[in-house]
């Protein structure tokens, strides 16, 4: 019998079938291959179908054979497993920089990576939640851009935009110049970690930038951006705000464990200071957002040292009880 053009994918259609149509509950028998490459228009015997599986196993394919009645042929191990498909789809659902549209486009991508009775069960899980998302659509073409950078060690232009009040760009009145470092997630935002001419060591919001262009330019040196360095700076912003570097002792109720922990690695000495208070020492970026959150942890948290540290903090939080005046209330008739 001749051949016809589509022999040459044979091994690929068998291999394609058994990804997305089997599993060790959902076994492919030889006879479902056969009609499978039939409607592709190859005409193909059992004991080819058996010299195919042999030659894909041998390539390297976790390919098993479950005997017996309704037995046949599964993938037994893939790319991903479903665990890891999950946890990447979270991910992707959570992320704040990527943009509704891109966020149900990649984990689409990801279901196609199981069978499709797993996908069935993915997508019926999945829910685009309705947390506020990106709405630059073309963060996804900065990023490459950047890590082009980066890999090259170039400097890059680009624009930087606020959003107005009504919901419109408003672009800043100057192209902006930098030497990009390392990317960054922070608060579920990506950020750029660079040394800018203006400012030295900064971040900048990826999601906000346009028009993104490699220079030709070297990088400017920067040792505080460089190797082990970069992730201590990163750790020691708070949502990549930046402000004046500082050690500073807090005293924290024994409740905050897990918090000082997930803010600040596993690594840090907690020192126990009474029953129910610890202290610890940190090198942070002193900023307002750094303030707000120890501010936000009321009497279980308490900023020991340096003296300076502390007063700004409590001149953040009278100003704050400023903007907030107690209300009188009226009694009033119904």
């Amino acid at each position: 019998m001749p051949k016809s053009d589509n022999q040459k994918l044979k091994l690929l259609y068998i291999r394609d079938y058994l990804e997305r149509n089997s599993d060790e509950q959902h076994p492919v028998g030889a006879q479902e291959l056969i009609d499978m490459l039939a409607r592709h228009g190859i005409s193909c015997e059992r004991k080819a179908v058996y010299s195919d599986i042999r030659a894909l196993q041998d390539f390297g394919i976790d390919i098993l054979n479950r005997r017996g009645a309704n037995g046949g042929y599964y993938i037994g191990s893939r790319n991903f497993e479903l665990p890891e498909l999950k946890l990447l789809i979270d991910a992707v659902q959570s992320s704040r920089f990527l943009t509704e549209k891109k966020s149900r486009e990649l984990i689409a991508k990801l279901c196609r990576e199981c069978n499709r009775y797993d996908e069935s069960l993915m997508h019926r899980d999945v829910v685009i939640d309705r947390r506020v998302k990106s709405m630059n659509e073309t963060i996804y073409y900065n990023v490459d851009a950047i890590q082009d950078a980066i890999s090259r060690g170039v400097q890059i232009t680009f624009r930087y935009f606020d959003w107005g009040i009504d919901g419109k760009r408003k672009y800043r009145d100057r192209e902006y110049k930098a030497s990009p470092y390392g990317l960054c997630q922070d608060n579920e935002n990506c950020y750029l970690l660079a040394h800018s001419p203006r400012h030295a060591v900064t971040s900048y919001r990826v999601d906000r930038m346009t028009d993104i262009q490699l220079t030709e330019e070297k990088r400017v040196p920067c040792p505080e951006l460089t190797g082990p360095r970069l992730v201590e700076h990163a750790n020691q912003l708070f949502q990549m705000y930046s402000g004046e570097r500082s050690s500073v002792k807090l005293r924290f109720h024994r409740s905050l464990t897990n918090v000082v922990f997930d803010r600040f690695g596993r690594d840090i000495m907690l020192i126990p200071d009474g029953e129910d208070h610890f202290t610890f020492v940190v090198e942070v970026a002193v900023s307002p957002l750094f303030l707000s959150w120890i501010i936000g942890f009321g009497e279980k948290a308490q900023i020991v040292y340096p003296q300076g540290v502390a007063d700004q903090c409590r001149a953040l939080a009278e100003t704050a009880i400023a903007q907030h005046p107690a209300v009188k209330m009226q009694n009033a008739e119904c």
